[in-house]
């Protein structure tokens, strides 16, 4: 009997990917990722230099990303029997193997793998390992901390209507927004609404080879890569030895 290892690879950087999740995909002999149809995928990508010569590959590809809505009816219908699939094939394979499964950032984390997780709770063995999220990659190469002593940090979907991008940003201190790409300029707008515009990054590729840290504000209204993430940083409280209401030179900021 085999079971379903879902290895977190981190936000890009292979280096960055956990001593556990390395020990499982350098010994891997079956291996399942995600892709764009004619993509090689971003997870398998990551994994290059580490997986065994001779491992079995299984590429599950989306019959749909940006085609269509994500809200219609035919989109649901279309990812819903997608993962039904892959998961019944998941558990055929499990049953004499172990197969692992790349799931970039975290597995829990807004993956993909948690569609096929939820459909294979009770059915087969599964080991989930953690993975850092790429949104802490992405705040990283910023060089600034993104949030200080009692912020309150919100992690938005730019596919939200702009109204409801608005309200959460400003009723945050620091902000981390996902689904970028054709979405940045409602984004861009619902952060001049919440008077944030002046404060906001945009991270390309974060961790990875093209890597781009960039202020909002330069960057033109386009299409942006799939992978990255606009962030604002918290400004909250943090110890500072004063004198007379005088900040002390040198002391934390």
């Amino acid at each position: 009997m085999g079971k379903i290892i879902c290895a977190g690879l981190g936000p890009g950087d292979p280096d960055l990917i956990s001593v556990r999740a390395d020990r499982a995909l350098r010994t891997a002999a079956h291996v399942a990722y995600f892709r764009k149809a004619g993509r090689r995928g971003q997870a398998r990508q990551i994994v290059q230099d580490l997986l065994p010569a001779d491992a079995a590959e299984y590429p599950m590809e989306y019959p749909v990303t940006t085609e269509i809505p994500f809200d219609s009816r035919e989109y649901n219908d279309l990812l819903a029997t997608f993962y039904d699939d892959w998961a019944a094939r998941l558990e055929e394979l499990a049953k004499d193997r172990d197969i692992v499964v790349l799931c970039e950032g975290d597995p829990f984390f807004y993956g993909s793998f948690m569609h096929l997780y939820v459909r294979l709770r009770g059915r087969v063995e599964i080991e989930v390992i953690p993975g850092i999220p790429g949104m802490t990659g992405c705040w990283n190469v910023t060089g600034n901390p993104v949030t200080w002593g009692d912020d309150v940090m919100s992690v938005l979907m730019g596919t939200l209507p702009e109204s409801d991008l608005t309200r959460h940003m400003q009723g945050a201190d620091a902000l981390v927004i996902m689904k970028t790409g054709r979405n940045l300029p409602k984004i861009r707008s619902a952060l001049a609404r919440a008077g944030r515009l002046q404060d906001a990054w945009l991270i390309e590729r974060g961790t990875m080879p093209g890597e781009r840290v960039i202020r909002l504000q330069e960057v033109e209204d386009r299409d942006c890569p799939y992978f990255a993430i606009v962030m604002v940083h918290g400004q909250g409280r943090r110890p500072e030895l004063q004198i007379s209401g005088a900040r002390i030179p040198g002391a934390a900021q």
